[in-house]
């Protein structure tokens, strides 16, 4: 927990920080008028880009090594068993039928079946399994599995994801900042001419973040589930339908995901959402087997 806590503090400022830097700079170049940032919306929309779509990037560029981090995962730089050359043959095996550079192949240490796929490009991936998912499921069930991960990777849904959350983290940072100066400017009305924002505005900017902010989670959830039914139908394209409707069943049999929440949204294995069916970045694991059944 403490390195979870650790890591979610570290990353994010090191991400304002690094934000932060860009856009003084772009200010003493010009390209930003800072006397002028609550009057014009252009450098506002510019502000607010370099903020939605710089944290998104960001997380992205250093996606690996966080799931590494989190997860201990380890690299598999030379087979040492009968097991892990498999696993690299079968990942070698998919990722030269759909046109990828070979991903990094690792396996970490977890009771729960699950697997996930991360990297920055199509052709810089990582794919990890579990040691439960080895220990507990037939080879035809992993080898779905694998195709499911790699059909990630292929569709370029981590590439994908990034562009939709930074699109997203701008309007909502630009619309929350254009709804607190209009709440702040009718508080104070137009005969205060007082420099600055009022506590109207910083109130008000919080607050619409907060509800914006949910509407942008709901629109992300939404398309990370229909992700995973393209990525399942990758996976029975790879290893056969009826591998991958069994390691599903299998997956629905098994214990909630225990991925930390850095890459809980990239585990094959759903985690249950605390706020309702709108928030949850997989589908039910039925509707997935009806999905592939219908195919």
């Amino acid at each position: 927990m403490f390195k979870r806590i650790s890591l979610f503090i570290l990353t994010n400022l090191a991400i304002m920080v690094a934000l932060s830097v860009i856009y003084a700079a772009l200010t003493a170049l010009g390209v930003l008028d800072a006397s002028r940032a609550f009057g014009s919306y252009g450098p506002l929309m510019i502000m607010s880009a370099l903020f939605g779509f710089g944290g998104a990037f960001i997380s992205l560029a250093i996606s690996k090594w966080i799931a590494k981090w989190t997860t201990g995962a380890k690299v598999i730089d030379a087979p040492r068993n009968d097991t892990e050359r498999w696993l690299v043959d079968t990942v070698a095996r998919h990722a030269n039928r759909v046109g990828i550079k070979m991903p990094e192949v690792a396996v970490y240490d977890s009771p729960d079946m699950n697997a996930f796929a991360t990297g920055a490009t199509r052709n810089s991936s990582l794919v990890a399994v579990s040691t439960g998912l080895l220990q507990q499921m037939q080879r035809s069930e992993v080898d779905a599995v694998l195709g499911h991960e790699i059909a990630h990777v292929a569709n370029g849904d981590m590439v994908t994801l990034t562009l939709l959350q930074g699109v997203l983290n701008t309007f909502v940072i630009f619309f929350s900042e254009i709804i607190g100066r209009l709440i702040d400017a009718t508080m104070r009305g137009r005969d205060d001419e007082r420099s600055g924002p009022g506590v109207g505005y910083w109130v008000t900017t919080m607050v619409a973040r907060l509800v914006l902010g949910l509407f942008a989670a709901v629109i992300v959830a939404w398309f990370s589930r229909r992700r995973e039914f393209r990525a399942d139908q990758g996976g029975a394209s790879l290893a056969g339908k009826d591998a991958m409707i069994n390691a599903l069943r299998r997956l629905n049999r098994s214990e909630e995901s225990h991925l930390p929440d850095a890459v809980a949204a990239f585990g094959i294995t759903p985690r249950p959402s605390r706020f309702g069916g709108l928030f949850r970045s997989h589908p039910p694991i039925e509707e997935r087997i009806r999905a592939l059944q219908s195919v």
